[in-house]
């Protein structure tokens, strides 16, 4: 069995959910306390044995790049100023030469063809999709739980989450053929179902693992949801064709941070995750939430 070496982020999109921020700066570059989106993408892929980064990016992602450029000027000044706990934070943004590549998407047609247009440099091996929008805190990061699983099972996997009716129409959604606990072998795919048509609960998120024939799926360029080259289309004609294909039920905690109120409350968790923040970002929580409380009785 080939070793998943090689993972791709589709970076390409606008990030208009948060603009007027993205006009100017990448949506993936936004902090997450005081790391960036994409960083936390780039921890967990190291951490799964990932040595060949892809990026698939588009007009405008220039700040991206740049993030993981060397600074020998700052790097000097930190240096001459003795700051050591800085150098050491910037050291995970640094990335060894010929790891990371770049290439673009020259029309927004999905995430499916975003993936696509990595396709020579992912060659004929397994690969990773990770979408930096989802970010997951996790005891042991979500790729490296799915690495370990893909090394028992082999096929392609994708990371599943239980999720309520009311939101499962915004996901890709599992149809379980058998299910062994942890790990579900799947029956079919389906894109955004209506809640009532949906297949199941398990909803696919961010994370994949994926055999190069899915490449060659994407190659038919068959529109799906919402007229689109889905993702998801290409791996359910994996399981049309007798493939194993699973859903990883993951262990950890998923943040939407496309989303701006779930990117705030994933600043909450992060930030009292922190032991250097904790104690004085509960404290102005607290105290903010009690006035605020008072505020509201005041105004009845």
């Amino acid at each position: 069995m080939q070793p998943v070496r090689k993972a791709v982020f589709p970076v390409a999109g606008l990030g208009t959910r948060f603009l007027p921020a993205t006009k100017a700066v990448p949506k993936e570059v936004l902090p997450l306390v005081d790391k960036p989106l994409i960083q936390y993408a780039i921890d967990e892929a190291r951490a799964a044995g990932i040595t060949d980064f892809i990026f698939v990016t588009a007009k405008g992602k220039s700040a991206l790049e740049d993030y993981f450029d060397s600074s020998p000027e700052l790097i000097r000044s930190l240096k001459a100023k003795g700051k050591t706990d800085l150098l050491k934070a910037i050291e995970p943004s640094n990335m060894a030469s010929g790891s990371i590549s770049y290439i673009r998407q020259q029309e927004a047609l999905g995430l499916g063809h975003a993936v696509w247009c990595a396709r020579h440099l992912v060659g004929d091996e397994p690969f990773a999709v990770i979408l930096p929008d989802d970010v997951i805190a996790a005891e042991t990061p979500v790729l490296r739980q799915m690495v370990d699983a893909y090394s028992e099972t082999s096929g392609n996997m994708v990371a599943a989450m239980q999720t309520a009716p009311s939101q499962i129409s915004n996901y890709g959604v599992i149809d379980v053929a058998e299910d062994h606990g942890r790990l579900v072998k799947m029956a079919g795919m389906v894109e955004k179902p209506p809640a009532d048509e949906a297949p199941s609960n398990l909803a696919v998120i961010g994370r994949y693992i994926l055999s190069p024939q899915v490449m060659r799926n994407l190659s038919a360029m068959k529109p799906g949801a919402g007229g689109e080259i889905q993702l998801t289309d290409a791996i359910a004609a994996e399981i049309a064709s007798g493939a194993n294909v699973y859903g990883l039920r993951f262990d950890g905690e998923r943040y939407d941070c496309g989303s701006k109120a779930v990117y705030l409350q994933a600043t909450v968790a992060f930030a009292l995750a922190r032991p250097d923040l904790a104690g004085e970002f509960r404290d102005f929580i607290t105290t903010t939430l009690a006035e605020a409380e008072t505020g509201a009785k005041a105004a009845e």
